[in-house]
């Protein structure tokens, strides 16, 4: 039994959009239907928010495809249908919504932040980066590494 569960849950969710539009809303003209569904790939379902009108079940969903096929069998363009279905619903339904003034930020903020965060990790690489600078070394120091380096015996001023 537990061998066949991962199959079918896989097929059932796989399945899922693939019957959102049902063949009641299908057009019976194949150039419209086409013309339908590219739209309906463009447009957000408003319930779902994470899903497009095609591809969701959701009863508004259903509606908008109605709707979307009604305005294309009455002689509506790509663009007036979709303006239709802005004007009612808010530029929120574009799944990609156009590059204008208020949604720039949304098209530009993920430039921005990884710009900031390449930013802030290369501030943090250079102060982290290298041994602090010191002062230079007092003549005592330089003699004592001299020795150091030289090898040259010390005398333990503690035994004579």
């Amino acid at each position: 039994m537990r061998r066949w569960f991962l199959p079918i849950a896989a097929a059932c969710c796989a399945a899922g959009p693939l019957q959102a539009v049902t063949p009641a809303e299908q057009l019976r003209d194949p150039v419209l239907e086409a013309r339908a569904r590219k739209i309906g790939g463009e447009l957000r379902c408003v319930v779902c928010q994470n899903q497009t009108i095609d591809d969701s079940d959701a009863p508004l969903a259903a509606d908008l495809r109605v709707l979307l096929r009604q305005r294309l069998v009455g002689g509506d363009t790509d663009a007036q249908a979709i303006a239709f279905v802005v004007d009612r619903y808010g530029r929120f339904v574009l799944l990609k919504p156009p590059m204008e003034g208020d949604t720039l930020l949304l098209w530009w903020a993920p430039a921005l932040m990884l710009a900031v965060g390449a930013a802030l990790t290369f501030a943090y690489a250079k102060g982290q980066g290298g041994a602090p600078e010191s002062a230079p070394l007092t003549d005592e120091e330089q003699a004592r590494l001299a020795r150091i380096i030289g090898e040259v015996p010390q005398r333990d001023e503690g035994m004579t």
